[in-house]
């Protein structure tokens, strides 16, 4: 197979890259940003990236949840197109580059091509996905779990904002319409998908690679445990007596750690990052505690084992001392594989690009965890410093970025000639 070597305009990248991150809401200058879904910040982001994709010469279409595809067009349109894209929210106070690299580098893999001469076979479209982040409300990815059937119209429409207003309301108040139930891609709406993405973590760089092949993507269970004692007057209860829900929690956060690095799958990893104590005074033995647990692992059978003997554990130590538990799944994911043929063609480029890289697993979800329930599925790993993410200092230098829009170019123009 001829394919084209990509004629990548790495600086007009950047620029635009630039450009996206001066759309924030952060109180301080870029590289800081934030654009949280729906706010007058995305709307501006979104307009932004609609006259490039119209620069380009792409048809834009945008569904009724906000996701925005952008087409370069095939000589067998009719045909399933490839995919690519990633998404352009960022949490309060991130950085710029997580996401976007995959939404404006897409964009610029296809201009690559274009400028080499190379025509598609299949139509090659760019994905703007709508709400990757969880920052308004409360689940991530609304966008793609949406397009794949992975959440429903009527449970989407459930979803509320630290404000109380419902998600269709708010999609609707800025400017998306339609029903949310044609969001729902039709069967084999793509031949592949294959995204570009930083690492948001530290192997690349440790290892001085060039590129990561994705081979799986771990997914989250995300639980709430409540655990409630009994308060009191910190210098009027007696040790013996006290029912502290603070001190049973930290035995119960500590019995998870000691789960997970006691787990049999290297790849599971478990998190507790939020914690609100009742009622949080210094004079005061908490009374209730609120706790979640991320657990992740690309084996769902065994992150499933753990997360119930995890609650076997918390209320074994509950019991113990006296205070009760309560706890839910809020939601389980299921892991995801990249598909091979996907995983061999991204391989192929990065051999003739002579880029250095290493298969490896995704341990953040991304828009594409969804997208394999649709579509054959694979995404590109670039390094970031430090392996650093969700911060303004994070960071891939020009060379890294067109390094992993040239490996997505090829694996675009393989992926659309079949």
């Amino acid at each position: 197979m001829s394919l084209p070597s990509p004629v990548t305009d790495i600086d007009r990248l950047m620029a635009e890259l630039h450009q996206l991150a001066s759309i924030s809401d952060a109180s301080v200058p870029p590289p800081a940003v934030t654009r949280v879904v729906f706010t007058p910040k995305d709307l501006e982001a979104r307009e932004y990236l609609h006259g490039l994709y119209q620069d380009a010469g792409l048809e834009v279409r945008v569904d009724a949840i906000g996701n925005m595809f952008a087409r370069w067009r095939g000589s067998k349109p009719d045909l399933p197109a490839v995919g690519t894209g990633s998404h352009t929210d960022a949490i309060p106070h991130a950085g710029m580059y997580d996401g976007t690299v995959g939404v404006l580098g897409g964009l610029e893999a296809i201009r690559s091509l274009q400028r080499a001469g190379f025509q598609p076979r299949r139509s090659i479209e760019v994905v703007m996905f709508t709400s990757e982040e969880p920052t308004r409300f409360g689940i991530g990815c609304t966008g793609s779990r949406l397009m794949s059937g992975a959440l429903t119209p009527d449970l989407l429409s459930q979803l509320r904002d630290g404000e109380g207003d419902g998600y269709d309301t708010v999609r609707r108040v800025a400017g998306f319409q339609g029903e949310l139930k044609d969001c729902l891609l039709m069967d084999e709406y793509y031949s592949a998908f294959i995204e570009l993405h930083i690492e948001q973590g530290p192997m690349l760089e440790q290892e001085q690679l060039d590129i990561g092949i994705v081979t799986a993507i771990a997914a989250p269970a995300t639980a709430e445990f409540t655990v409630m004692g009994e308060g009191g007057h910190a210098g009027g209860v007696l040790m013996p007596a006290r029912r502290d829900a603070l001190a049973a929690a930290s035995e119960m956060i500590l019995a998870i750690e000691a789960r997970a690095k006691g787990s049999v799958s290297p790849d599971l990893v478990a998190t507790v990052g939020c914690v609100d104590v009742h009622p949080g005074a210094v004079n005061s033995i908490p009374s209730r505690v609120v706790f979640t647990l991320d657990l992740r692992d690309i084996d769902g059978a065994n992150r499933d084992l753990v997360l119930r003997e995890i609650g076997d554990q918390v209320e074994t130590i509950s019991k113990r001392r006296n205070v009760e538990v309560e706890w839910r799944v809020l939601n389980a994911d299921p892991p995801a594989l990249s598909d091979q043929r996907v995983v061999d063609a991204v391989e192929r480029a990065t051999n003739r690009l002579k880029l250095s890289s290493r298969k490896m697993i995704s341990r953040a979800y991304h828009d594409s965890l969804f997208m394999a329930r649709v579509a054959p599925m694979g995404m590109i790993f670039i390094p970031c410093r430090g392996g650093v993410s969700h911060r303004p200092d994070e960071y891939s230098s020009p060379e890294q970025i067109k390094a992993g829009v040239e490996t997505l170019a090829i694996t675009l123009a393989e992926l659309s000639s079949s």
